[in-house]
């Protein structure tokens, strides 16, 4: 029996599109070697069998790990990565599947991942069937988009997308493998001892933006500045009103203030301005990732999760786009009608309907593979959690304010005169709230009280305050405006950014999460980078690189000369880095070592007050526990017992009962708990006796 095969990118996403397309709605599922695909009928038999992502990726064709590389092929991942043994079992599977089937289509996300996936998949588990399989082209996963792509699938695969993307794996793999092998190489042969090492073509350049950060905020030198504020009674409501002017010397300062004093001041004029507040434009995905992060506190990873789980199930349209544009294609009325039908919608959407027309407002941004994130109007088969739920309530709201005429802000603006000296007086209010009903309550704006103000007007001075700031250093970065910074620079794309973030992390090259710090060990990276390959980090270098793939996938550019160009950069870079590799390797091994105390300090001994308290080991039994840095030199006899499994992270700060330093366990599958080190302190009394 000959039939269709389709290939999907995840397990999911197949169950959908077999489910879609046969003709009764209940395709036949079957799992071999653990393995599920399924089996339709429409017009004809159908079989879909969904990846698991990459099955396919990069390797080096030399067995040592050596640098510089630039031999590399596409393999089965198994054979690249010690715990991807799944993945022989789930090609052969595919590969079986292939045999008795006559159409191909590749029916993963229409995007570059999506497009790699596909392309590797048919080419080599396939059987070279690339050329000859058809592509479906899809936002959302809902029943009526599928079958329609189904039907009308594109004639062949996105090539250029394919090219772009495959110019994209092998350009940052050169770069990973190249520099993190140079990085990692010279710090051991300098200590002796293997720590992984790692930085890219995207890493590079997004840690040099927080060091440059990092450098402003430390070498930063506060100047003083004096502030003159009022407070004045108008229809009994009291409000503060500033002077005019910052002053930059006391002396100035005292002057004005002693001059300004007065118990009666008058309203010397008045300006009313209203002004229209247009509504926000669709999100796209850096834009939800930041707004999420403003109003939940959701890291951009985290949102890129739950947008992936949404869109997979069919209740949101494709996440990874960098489009703020809503073609009438997607159905305004479809989705509002479904929308309807949800309470907690009803009314805002009842009201678009009612509407002669809709035309949603639109950005400036455009992505020809998906329009910007929208809500299907499908709701969820099973209960959402507290994140998911919130995500989702945040993209609906979006949707259905972007149809909703501007809201109108009024703004009074008055200066208030006090011996002549001028006060400033500044309020706003909502006339018509437009947008802002249907965004609620993700709006946030003041409302202030307004008074009757009119020229000449007198007032009560109640107050007269004199009060010395400092200028401040420029903000760190966190999550949402590193982004931001990310996106205007170019680097990287709407898919990878947030996974950048994360990997800087996880390297322990930054520290905290509201406020990214660049730690000991990422100045040293950064550093030995700066020193002796600074090309690598140019944020130019990375967009000029994201222009010419950008120009693959619109065929104004080819493949191999981008590759060309790049090893050849990768040729001077990793010559340069063997040739300083002792030199290099001593900065990283102090780095390293510096990064090893910073993840083991508890704070400064309680006993002997001089030393660090630190995490150790028992040379008898292996036992970890926290003791006195000068314990094995005999000078502090310091220690407490340490849990012996859980990761334990310190906390920076004592225990309120007892005075002893805290810290935090975190095991696998539990959420972290703090802990008080001392073994004696009541607070663990009391917990038992409870």
């Amino acid at each position: 029996m000959k039939y269709t095969l389709i290939v999907t990118e995840k397990p999911d996403a197949a169950n959908r599109i077999a489910t879609a397309l046969d003709e009764h709605g209940k395709p036949k599922k079957s799992v071999q070697n653990g393995v599920p695909y399924y089996e339709a009928y429409r017009n004809g038999n159908i079989v879909v069998v969904p990846a698991l992502g990459h099955l396919y990726t990069i390797t080096s064709k030399q067995k040592k790990r050596n640098y510089p590389v630039f031999d590399y092929h596409w393999v089965p991942r198994y054979q690249a990565e010690k715990k991807a043994g799944r993945i022989r079992g789930w090609l052969k599977v595919i590969s079986d599947l292939a045999k008795d089937a006559e159409i191909f289509v590749d029916g993963c996300d229409f995007d570059i991942e999506g497009s790699i996936i596909g392309y590797t998949i048919l080419k080599y588990a396939c059987g070279d069937k690339q050329d000859s399989a058809k592509r479906m082209k899809y936002s959302t996963l809902t029943e009526e988009e599928l079958q329609i792509a189904y039907d009308n699938c594109l004639p062949h695969l996105d090539f250029a997308l394919v090219e772009a993307g495959l110019t994209r794996h092998e350009i940052d793999w050169l770069y990973g493998i190249n520099l993190s092998r140079a990085l990692t190489e010279a710090a051991k042969i300098s200590s002796g001892k293997y720590s992984t090492l790692s930085t890219g073509r995207v890493q590079g350049p997004t840690l040099r933006f927080l060091e440059e950060r990092e450098k402003d905020i430390q070498t930063f030198v506060p100047t003083p500045y004096w502030k003159l504020t009022s407070k004045i009674s108008i229809d009994n409501k009291i409000y503060a009103v500033e002077y005019e002017q910052t002053l930059e010397t006391l002396a100035e300062a005292k002057r004005i203030q002693n001059a300004a004093k007065t118990k009666t001041g008058k309203i010397s004029s008045v300006e009313v301005h209203e002004s229209q507040v247009q509504p926000p434009v669709p999100f796209d995905l850096g834009t939800l990732q930041r707004e999420a992060y403003k109003l939940f506190h959701y890291t951009p990873m985290r949102t890129s999760a739950i947008l992936q789980r949404l869109y997979l199930d069919a209740m949101i349209s494709y996440p990874r786009t960098s489009s703020q544009k809503l073609p009438p294609a997607i159905g305004y009325q479809t989705i509002l009608k479904k929308l309807q039908k949800v309470p907690a919608y009803t009314k805002q959407a009842s009201e678009l309907l009612a509407k002669p027309s809709l035309k949603p407002t639109e950005g400036k941004k455009i992505d020809p593979a998906h329009p910007a994130i929208y809500p299907t109007g499908n709701l969820a088969q099973k209960p959402l959690d507290v994140a998911s739920r919130n995500v989702f309530d945040l993209v609906v709201k979006r949707f259905l304010a972007v149809f909703v005429e501007p809201a109108i802000r009024q703004t009074v603006n008055a200066t208030i005169s006090l011996n002549d000296y001028r006060f400033c007086l500044s309020l706003t209010r909502t006339l018509m709230e437009g947008w802002f009903r249907f965004y609620r309550p993700y709006v946030r704006v003041n409302e202030d009280v307004f008074p009757s103000l009119t020229e000449g007007q007198p007032v009560d001075v109640l107050q007269l305050s004199l009060k010395k700031h400092y200028t401040k250093p420029p903000l760190r970065y966190n999550p949402r405006s590193l982004l931001l910074e990310m996106e205007k620079k170019e680097i990287g794309t709407k898919a990878t950014r947030a996974s950048i973030i994360q990997t800087l992390h996880d390297r322990k090259y930054l520290t905290g999460v509201d406020q990214l710090s660049v730690s000991d060990l990422g100045f040293g990276v950064i550093g030995v980078l700066e020193q002796y390959c600074p090309v690598v980090v140019s944020p130019e270098m990375t967009r000029i690189l994201e222009e010419k793939m950008a120009a693959i996938q619109q065929c104004k550019e080819n493949k191999q000369s981008v590759l060309t160009d790049a090893i050849e950069t990768l040729r001077q870079v990793t010559a340069e880095l063997r040739a300083k590799e002792a030199t290099i390797g001593s900065q990283l091994s102090l780095a390293l070592k510096q990064s090893w105390l910073d993840d083991r300090t508890i704070g400064i001994c309680p006993k002997c007050g001089c030393n660090q308290l630190i995490m150790l080991r028992s040379k008898k039994s292996g036992k970890r526990f926290a003791g006195c840095s000068g314990f094995f030199e005999g000078k502090c006899s310091m220690a407490y017992p340490l849990p012996q499994t859980g990761t334990v992270k310190p906390l920076g700060c004592n225990c309120k009962i007892c005075g002893a330093p805290m810290v935090a366990v975190y095991m696998r599958g539990k959420k972290p708990w703090r802990l008080c080190l001392n073994p004696q302190c009541n607070s663990k009394t009391m917990a038992n006796k409870t």
